[in-house]
């Protein structure tokens, strides 16, 4: 009996050792196969599929990528380290992973001003997660390139230099002149903020012919910053709030652009009564597109200019000589017209010259253009490398004005390196404002007209109301707060 006993247990524990080694196989197998199966995916991501020879660099880890790097924060306005470093590596090309996408860098100006006329060719618009849900993109790239010519010409036919000579230089004389008055009487002015909502107020008389009761300059003025994060759409969340801000912007347009279809036609004249007019005779021209277009223009005037008024204010009060000198130009002008009560003539802003080297140099040590992106609709080769179909391709015009090949210290404040006695620089440095702002088809036709129109005005005429009031404007200002993006 307790042979028997003995056996049955033997046999019971040879059962246990065997399904115990099948389990051990069976998990062992599963592991590997994991583990086989991780390190091909890894090894994948890594080294991704090319009809060719891949730009140098690093895809980072998977999925993540090196998304984290290039959303870091700079305080700058020197090259962004996460494109700074990786020049220094690899050179003017380069390949890296962004939010899960394959993504090419390119600082190289040459080939980034080639590949901008070769859209729809080469090349298609494309948005950034974030920035896609704030532009609608899928409608964006919908509209062929007629359309984009003629809502270019409808912006043009209303910001360009005829509308600017002859009604637009006094409206915003007319406005700034009181809203400098308004802050001559604060103790402290945040430049940036308080351009914001001056800004608003003047895009939406321009625009819409109208003045809402809620100015949305201060939320406008930051919500491409909540962009540049991670596309989370939780409340709390920079991106949430930025999406919050946009609703609220578009309900406005949305209710401003209802009653002008119910009032239609009107003598306002503006730029809204072109687009109601059009929007049975052209096609994509629908109620969504006006009231994102509006949204957009609004946009575009408040983040390209508030941030450069921000900054030339502060390039000015750390640099007396410049400011002397702008000052002393202004004071030319208005000895020369007589009457110093008298509004700013075309002929004054013409002869403002140094005014516009003021200008040019704000807006190449701002940078207020990040980042270009496109995505590839054919393999493109550049210098013995390949952009595979359906990469990301990133093209950086901050490397390009702050280049100390073409700049003697590319990081310094001096307006005097745009005189036109220094003629072959002078015209490479127009060129190299030209190529950012003339970027193929789809150009910027939000921010071309507005961000260097407007800006350039608001810059002349702040300047001679600072000369006007004896620099009791500037010394009241006590503390300019630069809040201008550097960078990314």
């Amino acid at each position: 009996m307790t042979s028997e006993r003995s056996s049955s247990l033997e046999k019971k524990l040879e059962t246990e050792k065997e399904n115990g080694a099948v389990v051990v196989v069976f998990w062992f197998s599963i592991i590997s196969l994991f583990g086989a199966s991780l390190g091909n995916w890894i090894h994948r991501w890594r080294n991704p599929k090319c009809n060719g020879k891949l730009p140098p660099g690093s895809m980072g880890l998977p999925l993540l990528g090196e998304t984290l790097s290039f959303f870091v924060t700079s305080n700058s306005i020197d090259i962004h380290p996460f494109v700074a470093q990786r020049m220094k590596r690899y050179g003017s090309l380069f390949k890296t992973s962004l939010a899960g996408r394959p993504v090419v860098v390119s600082l190289d100006p040459d080939f980034n001003y080639f590949v901008l006329q070769q859209e729809e060719k080469l090349v298609e618009l494309y948005y950034m997660d974030s920035v896609a849900k704030l532009v609608h993109q899928d409608d964006m790239k919908n509209l062929g390139g007629d359309f984009h010519k003629y809502f270019r010409r409808v912006i043009l036919s209303h910001f360009g230099h005829e509308p600017l000579k002859h009604k637009l230089l006094s409206q915003f004389e007319d406005v700034i002149n009181h809203e400098l008055q308004d802050w001559s009487k604060l103790p402290q002015v945040d430049l940036k903020h308080q351009t914001a909502s001056m800004l608003f107020n003047v895009a939406s008389k321009i625009l819409m012919s109208c003045v809402p009761e809620e100015n949305l300059g201060h939320d406008l003025s930051d919500i491409l910053q909540g962009l540049m994060t991670f596309p989370v759409y939780f409340p709390g969340t920079a991106f949430y709030k930025c999406l919050k801000k946009k609703e609220k912007a578009l309900k406005l347009t949305s209710g401003v652009l209802e009653e002008r279809m119910n009032l239609y036609p009107t003598d306002k004249g503006d730029l809204l009564e072109k687009m109601v007019g059009d929007m049975g005779n052209e096609a994509g021209l629908t109620k969504q597109f006006v009231s994102h277009a509006l949204f957009g223009l609004l946009i575009a005037t408040i983040e390209t200019i508030a941030p450069t008024v921000t900054l030339a204010a502060k390039y000015l009060l750390d640099n007396p000589s410049a400011l002397q000198h702008l000052t002393e130009e202004h004071e030319r002008i208005v000895k020369k017209r007589g009457d110093a009560k008298s509004g700013v003539s075309w002929d004054d802003y013409k002869s403002m010259t140094f005014t516009h080297y003021v200008i040019n140099e704000t807006l190449r040590l701002g940078n207020f253009l990040p980042g270009i992106f496109r995505r590839t609709i054919a393999d493109i080769p550049v210098d013995g490398y390949t952009i595979p179909k359906g990469w990301i391709l990133l093209i950086i015009p901050a490397v390009l004005h702050l280049n100390p090949n073409t700049y003697e210290d590319p990081l310094a404040f001096n307006p005097w390196r745009w005189k036109v006695d220094s003629m072959h620089v002078n015209m490479y440095l127009t060129l190299d404002l030209t190529r950012i702002y003339a970027i193929g088809i789809h150009l910027c036709v939000t921010c071309e007209p507005i961000s260097h129109g407007l800006m350039c005005d608001l810059t002349t005429l702040s300047a001679i109301q600072w000369q006007r009031n004896s620099y009791h404007l500037v010394e009241g200002i006590g503390h300019v707060q630069e809040q201008s993006s550097a960078g990314f």
